[in-house]
């Protein structure tokens, strides 16, 4: 049995998967903000998950953040009461076993690699865009980490081939402006739609006004295909992946899986482009199922 968690900032999600990927139990509870707390909510989740099923199983699990490989703490987590703390080795005390622990993107792009909508590719490419924008690589459905725990996080790059009107960008919380996630997430979306003089204060509302024939959404959403291809393709210039897998409250707008490659082809250095543009097949379950997944079947 696998059993993956999903630490996000307002709930906690277990899972445990047999050997086929198949969902025998699953259970969701609030994430307190502490992290002791957080540490024994999740050795107690785990341990229910495996009272009710009966079984014992690897541990895996996905963080806002990543684990520093200088130190072993958490670091660049939006859950902030777990930066600089030692996760993996508190939780491996806990529960007498080891613990992997990778980026909530890392894991749906292991999860979307594995059983997912990329099943089969050999390199993959997870994107999350909603609130923020997060990516993680999957190569041969094993994460991309990289020696500084960071690989796939274009979000903090700036937005490749930008416009005049889109110089310097709008500040980030990482320090810099006009990077990616300011204009490619769901945030982004909402703000430009905004300062164009729209009212929506959601993004599935624009999208809505946009099939109802409002050229003012219509407009802010070509603004944003355009960007996200512009971002895509600079990525794709880079790995190169069979697939891109689409994840996020973004990722709902069908419109894109036509609309960004017809624009990407613009900006890809090459005579064509194969890379396949994908929605997510688990949506909000993805994340959990990677982190399962993090303990291979082979």
């Amino acid at each position: 049995m696998r059993i993956g968690i999903d630490l996000g900032g307002t709930k906690i999600e277990g899972i445990a998967l047999d050997d086929h990927g198949n969902e025998i139990f699953r259970q969701r509870i609030p994430t307190p903000r502490d992290y002791e707390a957080t540490v024994d909510t999740v050795t107690k989740l785990v341990q229910l998950i495996e009272k009710e099923t009966g079984q014992t199983g690897t541990v895996g699990m996905g963080i806002p953040g990543t684990i520093s490989p200088a130190t072993g703490l958490v670091k660049n987590a939006n859950s902030t009461w777990l930066i600089g703390k030692p996760l993996t080795e508190a939780l491996q005390e806990k529960l007498q076993r080891e613990v992997r622990i990778e980026n909530d993107a890392n894991c749906f792009a292991v999860s979307e690699a594995t059983d997912g909508a990329a099943a089969g590719a050999h390199v993959v490419f997870g994107v999350i865009i909603g609130t923020g924008v997060g990516g993680g690589i999957c190569i041969d459905k094993i994460p991309l980490v990289g020696v500084n725990a960071i690989g796939g996080e274009w979000g903090h790059n700036p937005l490749p081939w930008a416009q005049d009107d889109e110089r310097p960008g709008h500040p980030c919380f990482c320090g810099h402006p006009g990077c990616i996630e300011t204009f490619c997430s769901g945030t982004g979306f909402v703000r430009d739609y905004q300062q164009h003089g729209g009212q929506a204060e959601h993004g599935r509302e624009i999208v809505a006004l946009a099939e109802q024939g409002d050229d003012l959404a219509e407009q802010a959403l070509k603004r944003y295909e355009h960007r996200l291809a512009r971002a895509l393709s600079h990525l794709i210039n880079i790995l190169d992946p069979d697939v891109i897998v689409l994840g996020g409250g973004m990722s709902n707008v069908d419109r894109l899986y036509e609309t960004i490659p017809q624009i990407w082809n613009e900006f890809v250095f090459s005579d064509r482009v194969d890379t396949k543009l994908v929605k997510n097949k688990y949506g909000d379950s993805s994340g959990v199922r990677g982190a399962a997944w993090l303990w291979p079947s082979d």
